[in-house]
């Protein structure tokens, strides 16, 4: 009996504790200029808005990848830049309008206004890789 419940605590352990790792591969960048600043977004409410995890990664061949790993199995979204100065800030022009490329997840486009969430998301919940053409 005691071996029955041990083993029933360790697999609920370690399906409770599975981590996951996403990688994203990001094609269709005009140059090898600068890098590309990732933000990986949990949830709607604080996607655009509160980064659950960002990174800044280099660019060869007009493209670059980047890893996140140890990730909770749930819902997720994408929001990328091509960060051509390297100032870390994506530089916008009259309106607000991006000077330099982005895109999001899912091809994910705003009309009038960033993208919205429903269409950037995707669910994690074992290992995952996803392109974004920028």
């Amino acid at each position: 009996m005691k071996k029955l419940l041990f083993m029933m605590i360790l697999c609920f352990s370690s399906h409770a504790f599975t981590q996951n790792k996403l990688t994203v591969q990001v094609k269709g960048l005009k140059n090898n200029k600068g890098q590309v600043v990732v933000g990986l977004y949990q949830g709607e409410k604080n996607f655009l808005r509160k980064v659950y995890f960002g990174k800044v990664v280099s660019i060869s061949n007009n493209e670059a990848v980047v890893e996140f790993d140890h990730l909770p199995s749930g819902e997720f979204a994408i929001s990328l830049f091509h960060d051509e100065n390297e100032n870390g800030k994506l530089e916008t022009g009259w309106f607000g309008i991006p000077k330099e490329d982005y895109a999001c997840s899912n091809g994910a486009k705003g009309f009038m206004g960033p993208p919205k969430y429903s269409d950037a998301k995707f669910k994690i919940n074992e290992n995952k890789k996803i392109t974004i053409k920028i």
